[in-house]
């Protein structure tokens, strides 16, 4: 019995012991853990990844980047581009089939006015003219007299001054006649017109129709209003403080929101010298090549290269973006990378300037399968959770 209990004894000291190591070992294992916390950032690849996926590093590299200004704006016409039309002498609106957008020739016959006081006008010319060649005929016996010295010099230069006044008269009615289009040489006592024609004078498009048939209009009312888009330029709005960075000449890339793939080609024609009270001034352009889908009225936004300097970069690849910040991975070891934060800059040709480039210099970047890492991370990372 003696011998059971020391037995027993010994085998319950040494399951203390026992239990004693396994505590201390799981503490160890515990503060190893503490001390060693996983880098949530820090992704490794097993040779099976690699081989799949290659990844591919470069280091920073010195890029030609220009500064890209972002302006907006609409299509505009210049003044002699913009034609309002309008009759002189007024009248009814006969006939006329235009309608906005219809596309108009010069010469072109667009309405036809009616109006008696084209008769009258017409009438006022044809008496001017009968009298002018009864004075003339007047005029011309008087001198044959005077030569003859049958008549006296005074009675000749009054026939004379009569003539003139006939002349004059004639000729200032024809004149008015031509404006309401009424050619003088086809009248006749058999040939007066009460309704008078009215042209295109420009090649291009109805723009407004402020009329209708039947409707009296006046002398200073706008029947129509013509566009001629061969000149039309791309009227932009700039910062006063962006003004100085712009010149004649520099070429510009304009397009719409509605689609903003479609790229239109132009050059800053000239730069306005007067800022307004919000502190915007005008920049005029000129597109390359004449687009009908631009209409004057519509909005456009434009970028324009304004200096080039060379810059940090790495090809825009290289960046994946993850819950609104931007990234870029760093080797640190073999088969490891490390994400980490970048500032960046603008981009062109495909390379992104890199602000922060400091933090980068001598170290290789993931250039080639950069998301694929980061796809790699954050699935490890939820999966340990």
């Amino acid at each position: 019995m003696k011998i059971l209990k020391l037995y027993g004894s010994y085998f319950l000291v040494l399951i203390v012991l026992l239990s004693a190591v396994q505590c201390q070992q799981k503490q160890e294992t515990t503060a190893t853990k503490t001390a060693n916390p996983k880098d949530e950032n820090t992704v490794i690849f097993t040779d099976a990844q690699l081989h799949n996926t290659p990844i591919e590093t470069a280091e920073l590299s010195m890029q030609h980047i220009s500064t890209v200004l972002k302006l907006n704006g609409k299509i505009d016409v210049p003044p002699q581009n913009l034609v309002s039309v309008s009759t002189p002498l007024g009248g009814y609106l006969k006939s006329t089939r235009l309608l906005p957008g219809m596309k108009v020739v010069k010469g072109q016959v667009i309405a036809v006015i009616e109006n008696p006081q084209f008769v009258q006008l017409q009438q006022d010319y044809l008496m001017a003219k009968s009298k002018y060649h009864f004075a003339q005929l007047d005029y011309n016996r008087q001198t044959k007299l005077n030569q003859s010295q049958a008549s006296s010099d005074k009675v000749m230069q009054q026939a004379q001054s009569i003539m003139s006044d006939q002349q004059i008269l004639m000729n200032s009615i024809a004149q008015q006649l031509k404006l309401v289009n009424i050619n003088p040489a086809k009248i006749s006592a058999g040939n007066i017109q009460q309704s008078v024609p009215v042209y295109s004078t420009i090649n291009g498009f109805v723009s407004k129709v402020n009329v209708n048939v039947g409707k009296y209009v006046t002398s200073s009312d706008v029947l129509f209003e013509l566009i001629n888009p061969s000149d039309i330029h791309l009227n932009l709005k700039v910062y006063e403080k962006d003004l100085e960075m712009l010149k004649t000449g520099q070429q510009i890339v304009a397009y719409t929101n509605v689609d903003p793939s479609k790229k239109y080609a132009g050059e800053i024609l000239l730069t306005s010298k007067d800022v307004d009270g919000s502190g915007m001034a005008e920049v005029h352009c000129h597109f390359e090549k004449y687009d009908p889908a631009l209409i004057p009225g519509m909005y456009m936004n434009a970028e324009v290269k304004t200096e080039n300097s060379f810059a940090n970069a790495i090809p825009e690849e290289s960046v994946v973006d993850f819950e609104g910040k931007s990234y870029v991975f760093t080797e640190t070891g073999k088969q490891t990378w490390k994400m980490v934060p970048v500032t960046l800059g603008i981009s062109e040709n495909g390379f992104v300037e890199i602000l922060n480039f400091a933090d980068f210099q001598g170290k290789k970047i993931v250039v080639k399968n950069a998301y694929t890492l980061l796809m790699k991370l954050k699935n490890t990372s939820e999966d340990e959770e």
